[in-house]
């Protein structure tokens, strides 16, 4: 299944609605090794870096996404899905 479904099953978030202007992004240097915006597109891409990238496990950048997106899009949500997803799928392999 999809990241962006799983998304939209977890949480009720259409990523596929993000616009990629990036005024989500917020400056956590040395928390995150993506921008949050290339997160969520990341994720659109189905692409398996989403979970394992340190932005997506970085607490402090959960805080910080919680209204980061000015058109609506819970990214704290989105975030909370892509950790559950990423843990699940460490379950299944061990």
């Amino acid at each position: 299944m999809s990241l962006r479904r799983i998304i939209k099953l977890a949480t009720g978030q259409d990523i596929n609605t993000c616009h990629t202007c990036y005024d989500c992004d917020i400056s956590l240097t040395g928390e995150m090794d993506i921008p949050l915006g290339s997160l969520v597109q990341l994720a659109l891409l189905n692409d398996e870096e989403a979970l394992h990238s340190r932005t997506l496990w970085s607490d402090s950048v959960l805080e910080a996404s919680c209204g980061a997106c000015k058109r609506g899009l819970d990214l704290h949500a989105v975030m909370i899905a892509l950790r559950e997803e990423s843990l699940r799928r460490t379950n299944t392999e061990t």
